[in-house]
């Protein structure tokens, strides 16, 4: 039987709603505790050179909400815009934030209807940690009914779902939490050498209780946790050229600054 953190992964839909506590604590009080198992998540990117980021702070996400050694097998389901935007997610550049690739499944699928009854099935199965989809551009077939119908399949299997959204604006939908990510300036390493990636993210929406709220949390790689990024010396996201090369995401940053 597959396994998220140490628990059994048909066991989650029956124990109510479980919660990921960042350690951040405005974060997780903003939260009600942490990020809910089981329920649908957006993020879209800040600005189109964002979906670097935006899949960045998803893997990272991933990684933590694993439960540590035990993985978290996933299904990552790509449209074929999206691949072309935000390029190919390397195995080296997850395994750099402390991550396990070998524990995800990804596959790129052209047509819109396919990819979320793709998303659907792998909700329902309820084989898997987690289901990632990720789109570029408006998506009309994901309106409020196809949303409504990931959201129960989420819920009822306990499977988390991620939605990556980019070069798209919000739009009404069933899910639990709404966020806006981009990239934010490291904290320099000697040399002025690009430090952990740092996420700007704000809450957009969640379904009850308060949003409108930003951070710029910091990733610790082998902690497996995030931070709130502290003043200091930062290198800035180059204004050009995508935002994995200032390790925000995960085209590139496999090419680990020293």
């Amino acid at each position: 039987m597959l396994r998220v953190g140490a628990q059994p992964v048909r066991a989650r839909a029956a124990q109510g709603m479980r919660r990921w506590a960042s350690g951040v604590a405005s974060l997780d009080a903003a939260l009600a505790g942490g990020l809910a198992y089981g329920r649908v998540h957006e993020f879209y990117a800040g600005e189109g050179a964002d979906a670097p980021a935006a899949a960045g702070f998803a893997l990272a996400l991933l990684t933590a909400m694993a439960g540590g050694a035990d993985g978290c097998s996933a299904l990552w389901l790509r449209s074929r815009r999206a691949v072309r935007q935000a390029g190919v997610v390397q195995a080296n550049g997850w395994a750099e934030l402390g991550g396990r690739p070998e524990d995800c499944l990804f596959a790129m699928i052209a047509d819109a209807k396919e990819l979320l009854k793709a998303a659907v099935d792998g909700l329902r199965s309820g084989a898997l940690g987690a289901v990632v989809v990720e789109t570029q551009g408006n998506l009309p077939e994901l309106d409020l009914t196809a949303s409504r119908r990931l959201a129960l399949a989420a819920e009822k299997s306990g499977t988390t779902l991620f939605l990556l959204r980019s070069g798209a604006e919000p739009v009404p939908s069933a899910a639990e939490t709404r966020w806006r990510v981009a990239a934010a300036p490291s904290h320099a390493l000697p040399a002025n050498a690009p430090g952990a990636p740092v996420f700007a993210i704000e809450l957009l929406r969640q379904r009850s209780g308060p949003s409108g709220l930003s951070w710029q949390l910091e990733w610790n790689r082998d902690r497996r946790i995030f931070t709130e990024a502290a003043s200091g010396d930062l290198v800035s996201v180059p204004r050009r050229g995508s935002p994995a090369a200032a390790g925000a995401g995960p085209v590139r940053f496999g090419q680990r600054a020293a």
